[in-house]
């Protein structure tokens, strides 16, 4: 027996070409549309049992905000979601937002089909591969920059951030001046603005700051 369904995507002729797909293997599509955040407005006061919303790459938020509202008035529909998986925290997104399913978007229909009677019978549908990559993605994630680096690198010159990664090398005012080419005044003067802008009393302070926000990391070292 088919399922009722409502598709929804990012781009409308995907959704057709899904729906169209669907209704030829015995499913019932009761609305097709576009884009994924009218998702509420499509299933409606409409009756089905499954909904499959795509999300495009890199979209996710808006969606997922529609998602949970349909979930909270309608949560009798089953939603598999449709998106990318080179971006594993939509996978999590999508289910902490009340997806039964996730499903790769350029999956064959067989795949989808599955997934569809699978959330229908109260299961999750999602593959293996994909679950693990949204684990390994919340479970060792990338690390954000430090709120604090970017500010201060604002702060510095870039001549001022090669002053500064002499200083964490333990360098003194000669050895900055030899290794940059300019003279010991300069480099003394370089220094100093260093410190006033890092907030630091010493040049050991401002070695600390720098290994404590990571702000030299990625930055090319002493030239």
């Amino acid at each position: 027996m088919g399922v009722r369904l409502v598709i929804v995507d990012d781009h409308r002729l995907l959704a057709e070409a899904l729906a169209t797909a669907l209704q030829l293997r015995g499913h019932r599509v009761l609305a097709v549309g576009a884009p994924a955040t009218a998702v509420g407005a499509l299933v409606g006061a409409r009756r089905p049992e499954v909904c499959l919303l795509g999300i495009s790459a890199g979209g996710g938020d808006a969606v997922f905000g529609e998602l949970r509202r349909l979930r909270a008035e309608r949560p009798e529909v089953a939603v598999v979601v449709l998106g990318p998986v080179g971006e594993p925290g939509r996978v999590a997104a999508a289910f902490a937002a009340g997806a039964a399913g996730y499903v790769r978007s350029d999956e064959r229909i067989e795949v989808v089909e599955r997934a569809v009677a699978r959330v229908r019978a109260g299961e999750v549908a999602v593959a293996v591969e994909v679950l693990q990559g949204a684990f390994e993605a919340l479970l060792r994630p990338l690390p954000e920059p430090d709120d604090d680096a970017v500010r201060l690198l604002r702060l510095l010159t870039r001549r001022e951030v090669q002053v500064l990664g002499r200083i964490a090398e333990g360098e003194d005012t000669a050895a900055i001046a030899a290794g940059l080419g300019i003279a010991s005044s300069t480099a003394r003067t370089h220094v100093q603005r260093v410190l006033v802008k890092l907030g630091a009393r010493s040049r050991l302070e401002a070695a600390a700051v720098a290994a404590r926000t990571g702000l030299l990391d990625g930055v090319d070292g002493p030239v």
